[in-house]
């Protein structure tokens, strides 16, 4: 699997960048209100962005001292079809 695919399992390992996806699904949401879900330490929380910044998961755009984050779907779909054809259940196998 390529490294890019890794590192985005890799940051959905963990139960809070899960979470922070889930959330995003429905829309973009900024550092606050995301933050405010869970029982998280701000520089837990700004660790957990960064992860998933970092494996192309979320996009940040800044406006003033906030930051909006964005799902990028493209990634997930992907990675997912790129786990898929690694477990032999990609579309060739059909």
């Amino acid at each position: 699997m390529a490294e890019s695919q890794s590192s985005v399992l890799k940051a959905l390992a963990h139960p809070t960048r899960r979470g922070i996806i889930r959330i995003l699904r429905d829309g973009d949401r900024t550092a606050g209100e995301l933050a405010g879900r869970f029982d998280a330490a701000p520089s837990t929380m700004s660790g957990h962005f960064s992860v998933l910044r970092n494996a192309g998961l979320v996009q940040g755009r800044r406006n003033g001292t906030t930051i909006t984050y964005t799902l990028n779907v493209s990634v997930l779909e992907e990675t997912l079809m790129a786990t898929m054809e690694f477990l032999g259940m990609g579309a060739a196998d059909e």
